[in-house]
């Protein structure tokens, strides 16, 4: 027989009422995994096709239900949530646990990383570190999966670095709030699900995110430019309990694990083949899209980079060397 686990750890009044069940049954487990993003967005869409062939490899014995848009856990909450065991499998951004480690925020350093190939590489220079770091809090790893790039948004045009000074700036990690402040504007975390009405209460003005987020929120109804800036790719990650994982069968361990490798491989293909059609849906609602930012402002921004990245190494230190040695090995 299953129990539930009471809200001992603050559990949202939503995940008590699914009934979040202990690790204790062996067979046909029923699972919960909180996932940030919307049904529709890749993330989530993948998340989802992890937990199909999980099903389908297990014949049912272990299932999983992903419960998209935040609704069990916000973005903060889920990695301790998974920890504790107030759910069993989590989908949480990277770089979003940098307060406590800054290994966790090495693909949110601007421009060090522009492209997927240079984003694949860093991450398989700094995965090995990041599950030990995880693994050493009850915490296993199953997969990472990248967003679109991250461009600027802005209400008004950018001619130069000037028209950033005091703009209300969305931030959503402590990488992109020190970015933020670095190019003059006030940062302002903003949970995704919030974008709209921050922008229609004048909370916010502008933001730094993917063009995944951008048509996720629909961003044309309170915003008016894009400039491609393309400053750094970050990455979801998948993790799980692993006193959970531990307790499963070797047989299902060896299904989730292989169903995670499936997720990553197509979470990475899928997130470079709709960058562009993703771009293009902005500027088919009427976003004016900018290849570039102007030239001083891309000068800026390179500096800013460099300044980050050196900054970085400062806080990572000989683990962080050894991720950047790698990297451009």
């Amino acid at each position: 027989m299953k129990t539930i686990i009471f809200s001992r750890f603050g559990l949202p009044a939503l995940a008590c009422a699914i009934g979040l069940a202990t690790f204790s049954a062996q067979a046909a487990d029923k699972w919960n995994m909180t996932a940030e993003n919307p049904d529709g967005n890749s993330i989530t869409e993948v998340a989802k096709e992890f937990a199909k062939n999980v099903a389908e490899a297990t014949d049912n014995e272990l299932q999983i239900r992903v419960h998209g848009n935040s609704m069990l856990f916000k973005r903060p909450e889920v990695k301790r949530a998974v920890q504790t065991g107030q759910v069993q499998l989590g989908d949480v951004l990277m770089s979003v646990l940098g307060n406590e480690d800054p290994i966790f925020e090495i693909d949110s350093v601007p421009f060090l990383a522009r492209s997927y190939p240079q984003a694949r590489k860093l991450w398989e220079a700094s995965r090995p570190l990041i599950e030990a770091r995880l693994e050493k809090q009850g915490v296993k790893l199953l997969y990472a999966m990248p967003w679109s790039p991250q461009s600027i948004y802005t209400q008004k045009p950018v001619t130069s670095m000037a028209d950033f000074d005091g703009m209300k700036f969305r931030a959503y990690n402590p990488a992109t709030s020190r970015m933020v402040e670095l190019m003059g504007a006030v940062p302002t975390v903003i949970n995704v699900a919030e974008v709209p009405q921050a922008f229609s209460t004048g909370m916010i003005n502008a933001m730094l995110t993917s063009p995944t987020t951008g048509v996720d929120t629909q961003v044309w109804d309170f915003a008016e430019h894009y400039y491609d800036v393309q400053a750094f790719i970050p990455k979801n990650m998948v993790i799980i309990n692993a006193r959970a994982f531990n307790r499963l069968s070797k047989g299902v361990q060896k299904a989730v694990l292989d169903a995670a490798a499936k997720a990553e491989e197509r979470g990475w293909q899928a997130a470079e083949a709709e960058t562009g059609e993703l771009t293009k849906t902005l500027a088919d609602n009427g976003m004016q899209v900018h290849a570039e930012a102007p030239a001083d402002v891309e000068t800026a921004l390179a500096d800013i980079g460099h300044t980050m990245t050196t900054e970085w190494l400062e806080k990572a230190g000989a683990d962080g060397q050894k991720i950047l040695s790698d990297y451009k090995d």
